[in-house]
């Protein structure tokens, strides 16, 4: 079908439709031209088709069309697994940030909780340090007091002795020592 419709366009040519053609294509000249054309185009056609030349450009062309299509397939699948890599790293992007969010969160904590531990510490110690200057204080003071009474007590007593020793005789002076050494001695025991 496809033959017979190239065969009628062919010959519905304005060639065949000059004037100085007396009967179209029922008398052939070799002087005519148009028809020595019109067979060497037959002729250029009938070795086309008889060795297959459509058929081998059909072949090329869908050929041709396979490899785009495979190319096109081929496009389609990298296409996917990029947006499949694509979301996995955008996935692991969020992962990342929200652990990081994690670690910045509980980072914070921990500063403030040790800082709070810091200042509790701190009060602490200050309190320990002002108990400990309070216990020195109060023990200088009694030292001071007792260092105070032993002064007085040893300057009355020398007072005392200088007085006794100017208004009493030395016999009295030794029974008095004898009475505070035997006080002493049953003090002692």
């Amino acid at each position: 079908m496809r033959y017979l419709t190239i065969l009628l366009a062919i010959a519905a040519t304005p060639a065949f439709a000059a004037e100085d053609a007396p009967h179209g294509l029922l008398s052939p000249s070799l002087g005519n031209t148009d028809w020595i054309v019109f067979l060497g185009f037959l002729l250029f056609l009938a070795v086309i088709f008889y060795f297959g030349v459509p058929k081998m450009l059909m072949g090329m062309l869908d050929s041709r069309a396979d490899g785009i299509r495979s190319e096109l397939d081929e496009a389609r699948a990298l296409r996917e697994e990029a947006q499949t890599l694509l979301a996995s790293y955008e996935r692991k992007a969020r992962e990342v940030e929200e652990q990081s969010a994690r670690i910045v969160s509980e980072a914070r904590i921990n500063a403030e909780t040790a800082a709070e531990q810091a200042k509790a510490d701190i009060a602490a110690s200050i309190t320990r340090r002002l108990a400990a200057a309070e216990d020195q204080i109060s023990s200088a003071v009694t030292k001071a007091n007792r260092s105070v009474r032993d002064n007085a007590a040893a300057v009355a007593v020398a007072a005392a002795a200088e007085v006794i020793a100017k208004s009493t005789s030395a016999a009295d002076q030794n029974k008095l020592i004898d009475d505070a050494i035997e006080e002493v001695g049953r003090q002692l025991h």
